[in-house]
């Protein structure tokens, strides 16, 4: 199984809505693909001294299914117009990890 790891963060008065955006708006629109080997995402909330930073985690089959989902910018995210307004900052690339 391959984890695709990435990490954004939004001021405190946004962290609310932001987890809730991701998980009836940007994770369905992933299972909405119908991407072979796509399992699922899950999303980690840790507060910070004046930021919330959210860890996204979603889960391949392999590699052959990371591809398929991001095609040939692969480890590249996606982050919407909505998304960027709120996000103080995010990571440019995903990181992708082997797991059992």
């Amino acid at each position: 199984m391959i984890v695709r790891l990435w990490r954004g963060w939004v001021r405190p008065a946004d962290a609310d809505a932001y987890e809730q955006r991701l998980k009836t708006v940007t994770f369905p629109s992933y299972q909405a693909r119908g991407v072979a080997g796509f399992r699922g995402a899950r999303v980690l909330r840790r507060e910070l001294a004046g930021e919330v930073e959210f860890l996204t985690l979603l889960e391949f089959d392999d590699m052959a299914a990371v591809h398929a989902f991001g095609g040939d910018a692969w480890d590249t995210p996606t982050v919407p117009e909505a998304a960027r307004r709120v996000l103080l900052r995010w990571d440019e690339r995903s990181a992708h990890y082997e797991a059992d």
